[in-house]
Formats: structure tokens, C-alpha cells, sequence
């Protein structure tokens, strides 16, 4: 097949069949861009002329290009490429997958970094009370108080918040999960409610979003990364603040308060443990603290 129609076919796939994130499949698209860009120039313009020999050429090339590339952005590449011959071959357009002896590199194992309870505290309370400053407390708030992705958050119509103390996010793969919401998220959303929202729903055309921008339409990805940017400005956080931030700070601080990884497993969406059990490591860190200066025989 068409290196093109091959790309085109695979990419249906994880967008459909799998229900993969746009924001991920924008990022696969541009990985298998550079990749049949690199065969083309090879005068390979099929994918059953593809060998594991140019696989592992292509591969070697990206690790050694300057400057380096990142250990998470060439694991994503590579996925990519075995993702795509892997469909290939299990739809049986092409008979072997040259891309099976590709072994991802190993990615470094960075602890997240979580913001304290009284930076958390200094980050909500930093927007004012006028309508957008109502919006990005609440925003925050709702980020704090659930851990969820940004883009789940920017995703929630007002119905999603119906039942009160609990929301329904929608999660990678379009996988939903409900989670509770603590009173102070709850006030921060009826105060944006009731005072702003239905001022800035008048701006724009209807929408059901929760979360609307200064002109009405549905606030954006970009727009929320702002917001935070713009609070922890605000804050004097002297820490890089992301909307990844209050979710590690969410999920740290629910482990240092004795939650159990599984139940933080549940509330993050995470599909396997193990990816949750990276916080544990930031409350060992805190127990060793604690134990240092504690125990009399520590030192």
C-alpha cells in the first residue's frame, strides 16, 4: 500500500477504533510525517518495500540527530512507527512488520513536581472577582479538587456537573470516570454560575460548555494553560506551574494524606497502577523527612 493511504488508514484507525485523543493523533500524524518523508527520499513509497533494516536506520538517525531529542519524544516516534506497521500486518495489507525488532528507548524516571498545600492555597486564591477572575477560580478549583487533564476540564458541559458534589469526566479513549468534588471547588463553580457564566454565555453563540472565554466561545486548551500561567504570576510561585502541576499536587497530596494508590488510580483514570504509583516515590521522599528529623536514632 501507498505510504500515504497506509498513514491515512492507520490513523482512522486509532481515531476510531481505539478513540484515541486528537491531540494524540495530531501527534502520531506528525511522527509518521517525518517518517514516510524519510522513506521517500529513499525511493520507497510502499510499506511492503520497507525492511527491518531501514526501520533501525531511520531510528539510529533520529537518536543521534543534534540536538539530541528527548527520551519521551523518540519513544513516541518509535511508537508510532510500530503502531503503524503493527496494523499494517494485522490487517493483513502487508505479510511481515519491519518495525518488530525495534526496541524503545529506555525513558528517564522523573519524579512530577508538586506544588506545597500553602502554594496550592496562594495559587486559588490569586484571581479576582470579576467575571473571568470567577471563571479561573473556578477552573482552578476544579482542576485541584479532581486531578483531571486540562483537556477534560475545557471538555465539561454544564450537565456534567448535574448530580452536585460529583463531575463525569471523559478521559483518554473516551473512557469516563466520575469523581467527587470538594466543597471549595463547588462554591468557586456556583459563584461562577451564577454571577459570570450567564454574562459571557451572552458574548457568543450557545454552547454547553462550563468553561466560556472573555467573548463566549468555549475556552480553549491554550486559553486554561494561561489562566494557571497568568494565577501563578499572580501567586509570586517562583515554581513552573502547569495544569500538569495541580494534578500532581493533587495526586501527591492525596497519598501524603493516606490515600491508597489504588482509589488515586481510579480518580487520575489511569489504566494501569503503575503509572500512579510513580507519586508514591514523592511521599517516601516526605516520610524520610519526617522519619529524619523525628526518630531519635535516625542520625
Amino acid at each position: 500500500m501507498r505510504l500515504d493511504r497506509a498513514v491515512d488508514a492507520y490513523l482512522r484507525h486509532i481515531t476510531i477504533e481505539r478513540g484515541l485523543s486528537d491531540h494524540t493523533v495530531e501527534a502520531y500524524r506528525r511522527d509518521l510525517s517525518g517518517y514516510t518523508d524519510w522513506l521517500r527520499a529513499r525511493d520507497i513509497d510502499d510499506s511492503t518495500a520497507v525492511t527491518p533494516g531501514l526501520v533501525a536506520d531511520f531510528a539510529a538517525e533520529r537518536a543521534s540527530a543534534e540536538p539530541p531529542p528527548a527520551a519521551s519524544s523518540l519513544a513516541r516516534l518509535q511508537s508510532s512507527v510500530r503502531g503503524l506497521h503493527r496494523f499494517l500486518a494485522r490487517e493483513g495489507i502487508d505479510t511481515d512488520d519491519p518495525s518488530g525488532r525495534l526496541k524503545p528507548p529506555k525513558a528517564a524516571r522523573r519524579l512530577p513536581k508538586a506544588l506545597t498545600i500553602d502554594q496550592v492555597e496562594r495559587l486559588l486564591a490569586a484571581p479576582g472577582d470579576d467575571l473571568t477572575g470567577l471563571r479561573d477560580r473556578a477552573l482552578l478549583e476544579l482542576l485541584y479538587a479532581t486531578g483531571a487533564r486540562v483537556s477534560e476540564v475545557v471538555q465539561l458541559d454544564v450537565d456534567d456537573l448535574a448530580h452536585g458534589d460529583v463531575v463525569r469526566l471523559r478521559g483518554k479513549g473516551s473512557k469516563e470516570r466520575i469523581v467527587p468534588v470538594g466543597s471549595y471547588a463547588r462554591s468557586a463553580i456556583d459563584a461562577y454560575l451564577t454571577r459570570a457564566r450567564p454574562a459571557l454565555s451572552t458574548r457568543g453563540p450557545a454552547s454547553p460548555r462550563l468553561f466560556l472565554g472573555a467573548r463566549g466561545a468555549p475556552l480553549s486548551r491554550q486559553s486554561a494553560w494561561l489562566i494557571i500561567r497568568a494565577a501563578a504570576e499572580s501567586a509570586n510561585l517562583s515554581a513552573q506551574v502547569s495544569p500538569h502541576t495541580m494534578r500532581h499536587s493533587f495526586a501527591t497530596h492525596l497519598l501524603q494524606g493516606g490515600a491508597d494508590v489504588r482509589v488515586v488510580q481510579e480518580l487520575l483514570g489511569h489504566a494501569s497502577v503503575a503509572t500512579t504509583q510513580i507519586y508514591t516515590h514523592v511521599s517516601v521522599d516526605v516520610l524520610r523527612d519526617v522519619y529524619a528529623t523525628s526518630h531519635p536514632r535516625a542520625r
